[in-house]
């Protein structure tokens, strides 16, 4: 999601792959030896950077949460008087970046989120909200016969749909990025479009 140039800190080295190997083995099938060996450290140098792997699981929820809700902000900050469509638009492509390139990101939060203490389960919740309900603000806005209700469900929705990514195969297995992007863009407006019908 980020589009940062310069090379990821050893502490964001150490999330991607932790992300990368909780995904595809649990976070119990994984251990601090694995993760160290994957970014080239000790198990226990990993502790210079994080508490556990508790603290990197609570990092990563919480923080791709916050991250979708900032940038959603952000993009409606950018939208200058563009319109609740280009809002709208910009926003689906927002998530759709997030889906296709923080899979892992989707596989651990739907398996994991409940191995959070509850402190940070109860953040991760509280933006989701906040994200939500902004998107149910700007959809109502392009399709004004969706009351609130019917808004969320089709945000909630669109959500399921756009984070069935992981499911779709290998990466590799995908028709390529932009296609898929863009199929997904298509989807995710067809879905409103028919929510307001």
């Amino acid at each position: 999601m980020a589009t940062r140039t310069d090379a990821p800190t050893r502490r964001e080295q150490i999330l991607k792959e932790a992300a990368r190997l909780f995904a595809e083995r649990g976070f119990h099938g994984v251990g601090v030896d694995e993760i160290g060996a994957a970014v080239g450290i000790s198990g226990p140098g990993l502790y210079r950077h994080f508490a556990g792997k508790d603290a990197m699981l609570a990092e990563l929820l919480v923080g791709i949460s916050g991250q979708l809700l900032t940038g959603a902000k952000r993009r409606l900050a950018e939208a200058d008087g563009g319109g609740a469509e280009q809002v709208l638009d910009s926003l689906i492509e927002g998530h759709i970046d997030f889906a296709l390139d923080d899979r892992p990101l989707i596989t651990l939060h739907d398996r994991e989120l409940d191995r959070l203490r509850d402190t940070d389960r109860k953040m991760v919740r509280q933006l989701q909200r906040q994200y939500v309900e902004l998107w149910v603000g700007v959809v109502r806005e392009v399709y004004p016969g969706l009351g609130e209700p019917a808004a969320r469900s089709a945000v909630h929705s669109v959500f399921g749909l756009l984070n069935s990514t992981p499911h779709l195969g290998r990466a590799g297995s995908l028709p390529g990025r932009a296609a898929t992007a863009e199929l997904l863009h298509r989807m995710a407006r067809g879905a409103f479009a028919a929510a307001e019908s």
